[in-house]
């Protein structure tokens, strides 16, 4: 394993994600030219898929299949098991062998998460996961590196998952399994990139809202936490809800709204509820449709903006949430 007081020679310059932490980013390390001349193995895993609290990372790493037993000898192993000291210096350590091994995150912000699973035609937290595998082993190829085989760690049934990435990619050899991290060095690897990554955005996540409530409580972000539970119903905002770092898509957000926000219902034509009842006399077929009340904790999609002679430019908190002015309550 590396020496750990190595661990703060890595930087990481991730001022692209924190430009625009509200969608998505990659970070990339340097590809060596040996990754572009000889078969390769390529891992996929992620960091951060069950807490409510900010990103989700996927990382990928890979290198040639002739240098593959040189990760055994760094010391890579589950980024979960390891503290954060170990972490770093396996990082380190990782980026020194760049001769041989390059690696790739997908931060996916919270916002991204929330938005995705919300929208009229929902995207699971499980679909978003496998796009984004499949975009870093897409990236991979783009850069020219000969990916021969893929080992990935499981999300859903492996069967499936290891199904739908073949039909992806059929000259690859495609490897889906749990625990994956454990059993296979290069998923290893991309496992602490993912972590280690994820770790720093949360130390250096930028409030765009201006939060007046302590940012440094919020416990290990994980729902099962008393001290994150208590954390989000400090926080809550009645009108607009959370800040950007919290998933709002998660169960445990919905019940401290329940408590703390004011509700919002309203009535709707909904096309989706449009029937077909059948006239006895004429037979034509005639469309009603039904208005229902419902009382909102999501983003609805926008409509049209009306144009506004001002030169006042509107702040991005009212646009990602889609909120427009109203000329009357």
């Amino acid at each position: 394993m590396a020496d750990e007081d190595k661990c703060s020679h890595t930087e990481l310059d991730l001022a692209g994600f924190h430009s625009d932490n509200s969608a998505k980013y990659r970070f990339e390390w340097p590809i060596p030219e040996v990754t572009k001349n000889e078969p390769c193995c390529l891992g996929i895993d992620e960091a951060g898929r069950g807490p409510v609290l900010g990103p989700m990372v996927y990382g990928t790493a890979f290198c040639p299949l002739s240098m593959s037993k040189r990760l055994k000898d760094i010391g890579f192993a589950d980024s979960k098991t390891l503290k954060e000291e170990q972490r770093e210096a396996l990082l380190t350590a990782m980026c020194e062998q760049s001769d041989m091994i390059s690696w790739a995150t997908e931060i996916i912000s919270p916002n991204y998460i929330s938005t995705q699973m919300l929208k009229r035609t929902k995207c699971s937290l499980n679909v978003i996961s496998h796009t984004a595998a499949i975009a870093l082993i897409q990236y991979a190829i783009d850069q020219g590196v000969q990916v021969a085989q893929v080992f990935v760690d499981t999300v859903g049934p492996a069967e499936k998952y290891q199904a739908l990435l073949s039909s992806k990619f059929p000259d690859i050899q495609i490897t889906v399994s749990a625990k994956a991290d454990a059993k296979f060095p290069i998923v290893s690897a991309a496992s602490i990139g993912a972590k280690v990554v994820r770790d720093r955005v949360l130390k250096s996540w930028k409030y765009i809202e201006n939060p007046t409530f302590p940012t440094d409580k919020c416990g290990s972000g994980y729902t099962s936490d008393p001290n994150t539970k208590a954390w989000l119903a400090s926080c809550v905002q009645p009108i607009f809800g959370f800040t950007q770092f919290i998933r709002f898509s998660w169960s445990t957000t919905d019940n401290v709204m329940d408590g703390k926000a004011a509700a919002v219902t309203w009535e709707e034509e909904d096309d989706e509820d449009e029937e077909q009842q059948q006239d006895g006399k004429d037979g034509k077929a005639k469309k009603t449709s039904k208005k229902r009340k419902r009382r909102s904790q999501a983003i609805a999609e926008p409509e049209p903006e009306p144009e506004v002679a001002t030169s006042a430019k509107r702040h991005r908190f009212f646009k990602e949430r889609f909120l427009q002015e109203v000329a009357c309550l």
